[in-house]
């Protein structure tokens, strides 16, 4: 039920408390709150970032070039603790004045180049390693017709669903309605295109994917919010099976345990800074048996 009582100051004030999981590190400024450099690794490429489904894409990524072969593509991953506000050191500003993760830099080129934006991230590597994006205008216009779908759509799911649903300190029927009806239609629009396609753009394995997966794949396997009963992921038996064969890909397991602090042990990798780290990890797990 919404709350009748409330009517609008005409001037909103910044209120600190009551603003539920996320209120220590929310706030109407920018800029570094204090001073303190980012690390840097022995490889060109440095991530600075969290595996939440923003995170996830470029780790995912990175791996899913190293699959590949591409040995440049080799890189360390810092974790950031978003919950401390670590994306507001003045290391990270300096990077990504957002203040938000994942944040990258590449040392392979002179000056440095400095990354912010998921969606900008994955088009700087696909385009820089010449993978993940079709040569052909028809394929690469559809990849980004997507990329930017998702991109535009998420902050529905996450801020929106996912927050009044999952994290709201009190739970508002007219909100949660609001946002779970906007979901379930971008699952839906995500589910027909995935009835004639193999992967999101195509046939080919895509950008676009590793995009999306994040997000929409693990809303409807309940990674994320813990909404299938809710949401009846059951019924979007496309995504459900993209979801699935995506899941089975070497690449994407390994990029999804990056910066990865909660949930399986097994499956947490806090922070990457050779390929040998999941052999190590492999190595622990075999270890406890």
């Amino acid at each position: 039920m919404s709350d009748d009582t409330y009517t609008p100051p005409k001037v909103w004030k910044w209120e600190q408390q009551g603003g539920g999981k996320f209120t220590s590190i929310n706030r109407p400024i920018a800029g570094p709150t204090h001073d303190k450099e980012l690390p840097v690794g022995k490889h060109p490429i440095q991530l600075y970032s969290l595996a939440t489904p923003n995170g996830a894409k470029v780790s995912i990524m990175l791996e899913e070039l190293l699959e590949k072969g591409i040995k440049e593509a080799e890189y360390d991953a810092w974790l950031v603790k978003i919950m401390d506000g670590d994306q507001f050191s003045s290391g990270f500003v300096k990077v990504n004045p957002n203040s938000k993760i994942p944040a990258m830099v590449d040392h392979s080129v002179e000056p440095a180049l400095r990354l912010f934006e998921s969606g900008s991230m994955l088009l700087y590597l696909a385009e820089k390693f010449g993978e993940f994006l079709p040569k052909d205008i028809a394929g690469r216009t559809e990849t980004l017709n997507w990329l930017f779908w998702q991109m535009g759509s998420a902050p529905f799911l996450g801020g929106g669903f996912g927050h009044f649903y999952a994290y709201a300190p009190e739970k508002f029927q007219y909100p949660i309605d609001r946002f779970t009806m906007e979901v379930k239609r971008q699952l839906d629009v995500l589910d027909r295109q995935l009835a004639d396609n193999k992967f999101v753009a195509g046939d080919e394995y895509t950008i676009a994917d590793m995009a999306i997966w994040p997000w929409y794949g693990q809303l409807v396997t309940g990674t994320i919010y813990d909404a299938q009963e809710f949401i009846q992921a059951h019924t979007y038996t496309n995504v459900a099976r993209w979801s699935k064969e995506l899941e089975a890909r070497p690449g994407l397991q390994r990029g999804r345990m990056v910066n990865r602090v909660w949930g399986d042990p097994a499956g947490q990798l806090p922070e990457r800074h050779d390929a040998s780290d999941f052999e190590l990890k492999t190595q622990d797990k075999l270890d406890a048996q």
